[in-house]
């Protein structure tokens, strides 16, 4: 009797073949009916990372907060100052988010609008009340005013960055120049005023010196809402010249703050940023006024960073 091949169903390969006389390598097993899989949720690192820099705006807002309690019931020169070492942390947490945000990529619309909010508490109605408690309250309805007008125009300044920064995509547009002054430039020289008359024994804290903070005040909020370029400093790169720069500024400022004082050292860097702008705006006055210098206009815009 000849041997004969083994038919396709007898060679353990095929789907047909039977249970016990081999399994196909590439089927897989049939799940059981009334098994649910249960499949383990992926991690969303980006998510996560998106809560990061808004974690950072809103730790200003409660120095804001907390600036703006203790400058409401101030009872001595401490809790103004304890108020104004509030903003300064304010300030920084400013200066990093925006930063973090780039660093991360998770810039987003929803973190300008959050960031602009933030300010408007930290940085325009806190420096507000504390400059008032500090010596416009010696003035009377002036000084109410004289707040009351930083306040608003530091509101204004947020709403026209918010308009102006929003590219077509409605993202931020990056820039070399901003328009109107920063309210945490401004907000920066109040601060450094309050402190100044702190480390003077409140010396400067009187009746004669409260009008030229009121005039100081009011010549912030209107820089604020001019049409001013002032550099936002977002075209330097690291580099060994850019920290050369960095350093030199960081040594010089910590041994002028040793002699000085840091309130005049604030005041003072401060003072020389609203000096450049003011400059460089009527340097360009010339050539804006013959209509030259489109990509100028281009190149300053409306944006800026988180503000």
């Amino acid at each position: 009797m000849s041997e004969h091949p083994p038919a396709a169903w007898d060679t353990g390969v095929g789907p047909w073949c039977p249970a016990g006389r081999g399994q196909a390598t590439s089927a897989r097993p049939e799940r059981p009916r009334g098994e649910v899989a249960l499949e383990r949720p992926r991690p969303a690192p980006r998510r996560a990372l998106y809560l990061l820099p808004n974690l950072i705006t809103l730790s200003s807002v409660f120095c804001g907060f907390d600036a703006i309690r203790l400058s409401a019931s101030a009872r001595s020169d401490d809790d103004l100052q304890r108020a104004a070492l509030l903003l300064l942390v304010a300030m920084l947490a400013d200066t990093l988010d925006g930063r973090v945000a780039r660093m991360t990529r998770t810039e987003s619309a929803f973190g300008v609008q959050l960031d602009s909010l933030a300010d408007l508490v930290s940085f325009g109605v806190a420096p507000a009340l504390l400059v008032y408690q500090g010596s416009l309250h010696r003035l009377g309805l002036a000084g109410v005013l004289g707040g009351s007008v930083f306040a608003a125009c530091g509101a204004i300044r947020l709403a026209r960055f918010n308009v102006l920064s929003m590219g077509e995509a409605g993202g931020p547009s990056p820039a070399r120049y901003i328009v109107g002054l920063p309210v945490t430039g401004a907000a920066g020289i109040l601060i450094a005023i309050v402190m100044t008359r702190h480390g003077a024994g409140g010396q400067l804290g009187g009746a004669g010196v409260a009008p030229a903070v009121l005039a100081t005040t009011l010549l912030l909020s209107m820089l604020m809402v001019s049409t001013l370029r002032f550099r936002s400093f977002k075209d330097l790169r690291p580099g060994p010249r850019t920290l050369l720069a960095i350093a030199l500024a960081l040594g010089s400022s910590a041994l002028l703050s040793i002699r000085w004082g840091p309130a005049l050292v604030l005041a003072g860097g401060l003072g020389v940023y609203v000096l450049l702008g003011v400059v460089e705006s009527l340097w360009r006055l010339p050539a804006l006024r013959r209509g030259a210098p489109a990509a100028l206009e281009a190149r300053a815009g409306g944006g800026e960073e988180r503000p």
